[in-house]
């Protein structure tokens, strides 16, 4: 296989993490751009001395790492992303949570990626699941038309602490319970099985109030091509529990700094 097929085979779930550590599908689907870039540029800049698929995760976090988070500095090599702010940078340890949880990196591929010995690793996914577990709790809607997935979604949903508003099998019933429900964040199922679509209904939602969205699909590479409007946050079935906490975390990460960038009114 050769290079272009082997970095061509790994491209979508980079997308994935990408996404999930900006924040957004443009941004993230922009940093992979700039790694692409760097490569044909430069061959030399891919190490695969511990595969190819770690290789490029850790040149892309090289690039992620080189680009200035100064609101007023000059960067002249990448284009910025206006996502990419010091007040909404993805922490280390979220790095390192995600790596391990979503991509099911081992702790030595990401001690390689983001430059760390398997002490420091543990280390970070340790203040990683600190932090989660002290995040404020949050109402939550499930869009999922299996019963057994849903049931596991509500489980694993609670022992995170937070609240299940109801679960919907329908696009229908989907917009009725937000509607009336307002949830903090939305699990969804992409394809519900009355051949309704959970992406339609979140885009319906989201004409009417903001709220972050993890889509969950078990055919994820059809969403991650970066050449549509795509998830930003999503999670491939089967799923494990810590995947589900790091992605849905990471998607309120989002969102609470999104809130408190915010413009206040002013009182009259």
């Amino acid at each position: 296989m050769s290079r272009s097929q082997l970095v061509a085979e790994h491209l979508p779930l980079l997308r994935r993490y990408a996404r999930a550590l900006t924040g957004s599908q443009s941004s993230g689907d922009a940093y992979v751009a700039a790694m692409l870039e760097a490569m044909l540029g430069d061959p030399s800049v891919l190490d695969e001395s511990h595969g190819p698929r770690a290789g490029l995760f850790r040149l892309f976090t090289q690039i992620w790492n080189s680009v200035s988070v100064n609101d007023d500095s000059e960067v002249t090599n990448l284009p910025m992303p206006p996502e990419r702010r010091l007040s909404n940078i993805t922490p280390l340890p979220r790095q390192a949570f995600l790596l391990l949880s979503l991509e099911g990196f081992s702790e030595e591929e990401v001690g390689y990626i983001l430059g760390t010995d398997v002490g420091e690793t543990r280390r970070l996914a340790d203040a990683a699941g600190r932090e989660m577990a002290a995040e404020i709790a949050t109402d939550v809607l499930i869009i999922e038309d299996e019963t057994f997935i849903a049931m596991d979604l509500e489980s694993l949903v609670k022992n995170l602490g937070h609240n299940v508003v109801g679960v919907a099998r329908t696009h229908a019933d989907a917009v009725a319970l937000a509607k009336n429900k307002r949830p903090g964040l939305i699990l969804a199922d992409i394809q519900l099985a009355d051949g309704s679509s959970g992406l339609d209904a979140v885009n319906e939602l989201l004409r009417t109030f903001e709220v972050p969205v993890v889509f969950i699909t078990a055919y994820p590479e059809r969403f991650l091509t970066g050449e549509r409007p795509e998830p930003a946050f999503l999670i491939s079935k089967p799923f494990q529990p810590a995947m589900v906490s790091a992605v849905a975390s990471q998607a309120l990460f989002f969102q609470r700094n999104s809130r408190n960038r915010a413009p206040k009114v002013p009182a009259a």
